[in-house]
């Protein structure tokens, strides 16, 4: 049951991190010191996807599973596994993984683009 509650936890804050990943960026307009968490995070998010590592919390999640006896132990990632089948039957491909990471680098480089050119703004 613990484990099994541990696993449950690891998906939430699995979640909320690849959240934090791609738009992130937008909430160090107000919290700036967010920067300095946000920056290592969204870099971490584009290389797991770009080089196709596998994300600690992935491994983290899946020993949980396993401990807890489940039989919803899977094979590949997380953003495979819980957002990528559910709208592609036939799950992801190395191309949308590179898109991906691709995409957290573009939405990323937005996010710090308008805070950058927030800054010259109020700079004069």
């Amino acid at each position: 049951m613990l484990y099994q509650l541990a696993a449950d936890l690891i998906v939430l804050l699995h979640f909320a991190f690849i959240l934090f990943v791609l738009f992130g960026g937008f909430l160090v307009f107000r919290w700036p010191w967010l920067l300095w968490l946000q920056v290592p995070a969204a870099v971490w998010g584009a290389l797991i996807a770009l080089i196709g590592w596998t994300c600690p919390l992935t491994t983290m999640e899946s020993r949980f599973r396993q401990a807890a006896g489940s039989e919803n132990v899977y094979d590949g990632g997380f953003i495979d596994r819980y957002l990528v089948t559910r709208i592609f039957s036939q799950g992801s491909t190395r191309e949308m993984d590179i898109a991906m990471g691709i995409i957290v680098i573009v939405i990323n480089v937005l996010a710090y683009r308008l805070i950058w050119l927030r800054s010259q703004k109020a700079q004069g």
